[in-house]
């Protein structure tokens, strides 16, 4: 009987290690998740706040896709990206638009850019 306790408590001894271990790894685990994450967002952050970016992928996206207004939606421009869209499916013209302004757009420097359609919301051309 007392061989059983002392097996009894070794068992539970090493439960409790294993437990305590898990408990440990999953707190570093956690940790490791969030320092991933905010090294994450910083990237995703200074890659979306980037007027060079917004520029690029607003022109290229102008170009390919203009038609449906993407560009517009990118540049936070929600009233003329349906405009846009709705140009597209009664006129058929909404794609002319989008490669006018996809080309604009690359065209500018960056600072004229985002002077003229960050700062200034210049929603057209």
């Amino acid at each position: 009987m007392n061989e059983e306790n002392k097996h009894e408590k070794s068992f539970s001894d090493k439960a409790r290690e294993m437990g305590e271990e898990a408990k440990k790894a999953a707190r570093d685990l956690g940790e490791e998740a969030r320092e991933s994450a905010d090294a994450f967002n910083d990237g995703i952050n200074q890659t979306v706040h980037s007027q060079e970016n917004k520029k690029v992928l607003a022109g290229v996206l102008a170009i390919v896709v203009g038609s449906f207004g993407v560009h517009k939606f990118i540049l936070g421009y929600n009233k003329e990206g349906i405009i846009q869209i709705l140009l597209s499916f009664l006129c058929g013209i909404g794609g002319i638009i989008g490669l006018i302004e996809g080309i604009i757009y690359l065209t500018k420097s960056d600072e004229e850019f985002y002077n003229t359609y960050q700062v200034g919301k210049k929603p057209w051309f």
